[in-house]
């Protein structure tokens, strides 16, 4: 029971500092393009990261962690960054976070497929209820968008389902964060290349958020949310932890509207209740 909440406790943390990853994206491609974006903030926490792995002395992974340290790279360190970020170029934080509902069942269903999960058959009920709670509200919340743009959103959470049930795998040996500071340090040389590549022309044209977008994305989102959620998938188990997802939209929307001005529906309050019950549903479930 205590190992239990311990994991959703910091599977809970990790959500709440995701929750601002998409506002700050969106205040931050405002002045930077979307390819040095990626890269800055995956160059930026993978210094960060590897220092940490030198001064605490951490085990270097073995041979038959490369390929899955690459899925977990190719899936949050660029995958989702990349594709939230172009996706943001024409879509609104509020509309792209109708996708993030989608979360919970993508990490669920790689956790069956490459983790060897087995969730009772209630879990998915509440989990594909929970989803659709989600995207009911967040499409009635929030305007069109681009088809492009919506493609892409799908994209970025299918492959990060992907790399969030390859990482909490990893997690149960090599540690939350050590899992994602060495994905980071595998995607380094790539995305240096890129980054310099990318290196925008003028960044005294850049603004103030953009620049406090970059730094939270690059540090919170990418590396310090990561040693929470990592930490209590490994713990709490996949499956059951990752359904915490499904509160991510909700707050998401919260700070786009504190960061972005965009309104908040007092439906809110309701649709999150419903949330609530749901992942209390899918945790009984697990």
């Amino acid at each position: 029971m205590r190992m239990g909440l311990e994991g959703w406790g910091s599977g809970l943390v990790g959500v709440v500092i995701f929750s601002g990853s998409l506002p700050a994206t969106r205040v931050a491609v405002q002045g930077f393009e979307p390819v040095f974006l990626t890269s800055a903030r995956a160059v930026i926490a993978a210094l960060v990261g590897a220092l940490l792995l030198v001064l605490l002395r951490q085990k270097r992974p073995q041979r038959a962690d490369l390929v899955p340290l690459a899925l977990v790279a190719g899936g949050v360190v660029v995958g989702f960054p990349l594709l939230t970020a172009v996706a943001l170029r024409s879509i609104t934080s509020a509309h792209s976070i109708v996708f993030i509902g989608l979360l919970p069942l993508a990490t669920a269903l790689f956790a069956v497929l490459r983790g060897g999960e087995r969730p009772k058959p209630l879990f998915w009920l509440f989990s594909g209820l929970g989803s659709l709670a989600v995207a009911g509200f967040a499409l009635t919340q929030s305007g069109g968008g681009a088809i492009e743009g919506d493609l892409l959103m799908l994209a970025a959470v299918i492959v990060c389902g992907l790399g969030y049930a390859e990482g909490a795998k990893l997690s149960r040996h090599l540690g939350g964060w050590q899992v994602i500071s060495w994905a980071l340090i595998l995607a380094l040389p790539v995305m240096a290349v890129t980054g310099a590549l990318s290196f925008p022309k003028a960044l005294g044209d850049v603004t103030a958020p953009a620049w406090l977008g970059l730094a939270y994305v690059s540090l919170f989102s990418m590396l310090i949310g990561f040693i929470f959620w990592y930490r209590g998938l490994a713990i709490g188990g996949t499956a059951a932890v990752g359904q915490l997802q499904l509160i991510q939209p909700f707050l998401g929307l919260l700070l786009a509207g504190q960061l972005l001005g965009e309104a908040v529906s007092p439906a809110m309050a309701a649709a999150t209740l419903v949330v609530v019950l749901c992942v209390a549903g899918a945790r009984r479930f697990a």
